[in-house]
C-alpha cells in the first residue's frame, strides 16, 4: 500500500503561472533533484519515495516554496547592487572646475 503522502503527490504537474515567470529547472537539474529527494527519503525516512512521487514533490516545492527562495535571491542581489551604486560616487568621483586649482598650487609652491 502506498504511503498516505504519496496518494496526494501529482503524477505530472504543469504550474499555473498566471502570467508570471514559472520557476523551473533544466532537465538535468530536475533529474538530479529527483535523485536527491529519493536518496533523502531512503536515508532519512521510514518510507521510500518513487521517482514519480519525487517528481511531484519537487514540482510542489518549486511552485510553493520556489518563489520565496527566488524573491529572497532577487532582494539580496538588489541590496548588493544598491550598495555598489552608493559607493560609485566615491570610486569614480572627479573634482569639478579643477583646471585653475593646479595653477594655484604651482603658484603657492613658488613662493
Amino acid at each position: 500500500m502506498a504511503p498516505s503522502w504519496a496518494l496526494h503527490a501529482p503524477i505530472e504537474h504543469q504550474p499555473e503561472t498566471r502570467g508570471l515567470m514559472a520557476i523551473d529547472l533544466s532537465k538535468e537539474d530536475r533529474q538530479q533533484a529527483i535523485v536527491s529527494i529519493e536518496r533523502y527519503f531512503r536515508e532519512n525516512m521510514e518510507e521510500k519515495i518513487g521517482n514519480m512521487a519525487a517528481s511531484g514533490l519537487l514540482s510542489f516545492f518549486l511552485e510553493e516554496v520556489g518563489p520565496s527562495i527566488y524573491n529572497k535571491g532577487v532582494a539580496d542581489a538588489q541590496e548588493r547592487v544598491q550598495a555598489r551604486v552608493a559607493e560609485l560616487d566615491f570610486e569614480v568621483h572627479e573634482d569639478e572646475f579643477a583646471y585653475w586649482r593646479k595653477f594655484e598650487k604651482q603658484a603657492k609652491g613658488k613662493r
